[in-house]
């Protein structure tokens, strides 16, 4: 599409995107940033109306980042709906769209990786052991070219809001990173762009994840083996339909190091399965 037709201001140049914030900056505003892959769902939405809450002007990213795809996996059909995912961004009161090309952040001779201890060890890293290596340099970088006040991510990918928050902390960037309660449907079922590739029967199944997470939750609260509530967990979700289930784990809440039974630290339970070509995760408070 046409940038020029784009329902709001839009910058794909990160020297374009700073001359906007320096204006706002100049005139005694404050920016939130919201980072997004596109596909828009009322899940981003609700992080811009959050952002609006945080700042009086809101930057949103749209940009697809190929470095935290393996080969195998779906940077290729990932959606891509730029033209709709302008309007619900104007309409949501986004100030800004940045799209930056896969050229423009990662241009010929790009050298620079980040490796991540901490929160980034374990869960997805077992399975998807690429992708915090390319969360955090994209992260890193999209910080960086929009220096806003804050940066707002869901808690949905909550492994990824702890490895963020440390990246900033470790790094000593500015920017305070706000994390936003998960968005469901009526049913439970966190929102996600790739919840369209679920069949109705797939949806259905996918619908009983957050339930059996919230049972798990509750026997962990009433004293029950965290190892026991883990395997059992996982258990009822392949009995529930899902094809496999690449963890169910009890966390600390904070920085995602596993925790005996008896732990008076905040908790945080955390699940990934599949249903056929979709990789669901999810999680909540303990």
């Amino acid at each position: 599409m046409d940038s020029a037709a784009l329902p709001l201001p839009h910058a794909a140049r990160p020297a374009d995107l700073r001359r906007v914030v320096a204006g706002w900056r100049a005139a005694g505003e404050t920016v939130a940033f919201v980072p997004t892959m596109g596909a828009l769902h009322d899940g981003h939405l609700r992080l811009v109306e959050q952002a609006r809450l945080e700042a009086s002007r809101v930057v949103t990213s749209v940009f697809v980042n190929p470095t935290q795809f393996a080969a195998h996996e779906d940077l290729d059909t990932y959606p891509r709906t730029l033209e709709r995912d302008a309007e619900l961004l104007a309409g949501a009161g986004c100030d800004l769209l940045y799209t930056p090309t896969a050229s423009t952040m990662y241009p010929e001779g790009f050298a620079t990786r980040i490796a991540m201890d901490g929160p980034a060890l374990g869960l997805e890293t077992d399975h998807r052991p690429h992708f915090f290596a390319g969360v955090a340099i994209v992260v890193a970088k999209l910080l960086n070219q929009v220096q806003a006040d804050v940066a707002l991510f869901g808690e949905k990918d909550y492994q990824q809001l702890r490895v963020i928050a440390r990246l900033a902390a470790d790094l000593d960037i500015p920017t305070r990173i706000i994390g936003v309660p998960t968005e469901r449907d009526g049913h439970g079922l966190a929102l996600s762009s790739r919840n369209t590739y679920l069949s109705e029967i797939e949806l259905d199944i996918a619908r009983r994840l957050n339930g059996r997470l919230a049972a798990a939750a509750a026997r962990i609260r009433a004293g029950d083996s965290i190892d026991v509530v883990e395997r059992e967990t996982a258990a009822a979700l392949l009995s529930d339909g899902f094809a496999s289930v690449d963890y169910v784990a009890v966390r600390d809440a904070e920085c995602l190091a596993t925790v005996d039974d008896g732990t008076e630290a905040p908790l945080r339970i955390l699940a990934a399965a599949w249903l056929g070509r979709t990789r669901l995760i999810d999680n909540m408070a303990v």
